[in-house]
């Protein structure tokens, strides 16, 4: 993650970028599989996006972020919460 702190940069800041291609890469996963073989992809990238939330929520915390970075990350993140938390009651029908 660009402009974080030299010591929390290649910890927090490297699992939290690793978690961003996981989500990326379960979500690319998920398209292109049949209806029924959706959800345990779906269902991993909502814990690994809760886990993202709870990284930044400990950067922020510690200062390793500032507020209003804290803020900008976290308004997308909720937004694509809820976008895979729909997708995920779709799928549980």
């Amino acid at each position: 993650m660009p402009n974080f702190p030299k010591k929390s940069k290649y910890t927090l800041g490297n699992k939290i970028d690793s978690l961003f291609l996981d989500i990326l890469e379960l979500i690319f996963i998920a398209i292109y599989l049949p209806r029924e073989q959706k959800l345990p992809y779906i269902k991993k990238s909502v814990g690994k996006l809760d886990l993202i939330k709870f990284f930044l929520k400990i950067c922020w915390e510690i200062g390793a972020i500032e507020n209003k970075h804290y803020l900008i990350l976290s308004s997308p993140l909720d937004e694509i919460g809820r976008m895979l938390g729909g997708w995920h009651r779709q799928l549980d029908k």
